[in-house]
């Protein structure tokens, strides 16, 4: 490295490890980063994943075995210091039990509010925010409301 250029700033090469995480391990399943990138000390705030990079292993194998065209794509990212905040699409067709249910066959497109705190290179802290309920109106798993109370 010459000495013009200068290694990237902390919060560019956290934002990097996030988009790693989202294009490479959620979308493509290519976990050869998640053991770098993941403490496995990681504090984790959203419900139904596990801890440390297995925890996140596993959490992407469940949804491509439910969603088998499963995508996340960011779609806004910011970064504050040693925090990032991710505005994320997820995409799937639910051809796999999910929740107790069969496959519908159906759909979902869906918002995923992200925001991973990061020290020394190793995400520590996670809060997970996917709109499970608008997954479960798009796979038509939410009764019907009564005539007349429909929005």
């Amino acid at each position: 490295m010459s000495s013009q250029q200068m290694s990237p700033d902390p919060a560019s090469q956290n934002r990097e490890r996030f988009r790693s995480i989202i294009d490479d391990a959620f979308t493509n399943q290519d976990f050869t980063a998640l053991d770098e990138i993941i403490s496995p000390d990681i504090v984790e705030h959203q419900s139904g994943m596990g801890v440390g990079p297995l925890g996140v292993r596993g959490a992407i194998t469940y949804l491509h075995s439910v969603f088998p065209d499963f995508t996340l794509t960011i779609e806004d990212m910011v970064t504050n210091g040693d925090t990032v905040w991710g505005r994320c699409r997820a995409r799937g067709t639910q051809l796999g039990p999910h929740m107790g249910m069969p496959p519908t066959g159906k759909s979902i497109d869906i918002t995923v509010i992200d925001i991973c705190r990061f020290k020394e290179g190793k995400m520590i802290e996670h809060w997970g925010v996917p709109d499970r309920f608008a997954i479960l109106e798009q796979l038509g798993l939410l009764p019907e409301p009564p005539a007349g109370e429909r929005v």
